[in-house]
């Protein structure tokens, strides 16, 4: 088992600024996602690693959090940083870019 690591307050505050979806909406968002006209994906397998990983951190304890969960929470708060600047506000633009941004817990429509 991983050691926990320090997350600071400055990373643990924006992970769940950025990640505006809850566990639930998220895990919904990728089940829909990875369903296919002939396919399904076992629900623990759904969606990008990316958008799994961000629900196993939403389901830990801080102090639970190991070095590759911090990694991976600076590496979710890069993308949204990158395609959506500081504010955060509610924002269109394309589906393909509103689905990308929902596969890691982003709904870029939802009011901060």
């Amino acid at each position: 088992m991983a050691a926990s690591a320090h997350v600071d307050d400055g990373l643990w505050n924006e992970f769940h600024t950025v990640v505006n979806m809850t566990s639930r909406e998220l895990r919904e968002w990728l089940n829909v996602q990875a369903a296919g006209e002939r396919t399904e994906e076992v629900p623990d397998r759904a969606g990008p690693p990316t958008g799994r990983r961000v629900l196993e951190i939403l389901g830990k304890r801080r102090t639970d959090l190991t070095e590759d969960d911090v990694r991976a929470m600076e590496h979710v708060c890069e993308i949204v940083r990158s395609q959506r600047g500081p504010s955060l506000e509610p924002k269109a633009g394309g589906a393909d870019w509103r689905h990308g941004l929902m596969n890691i817990g982003h709904d870029p429509l939802k009011p901060a």
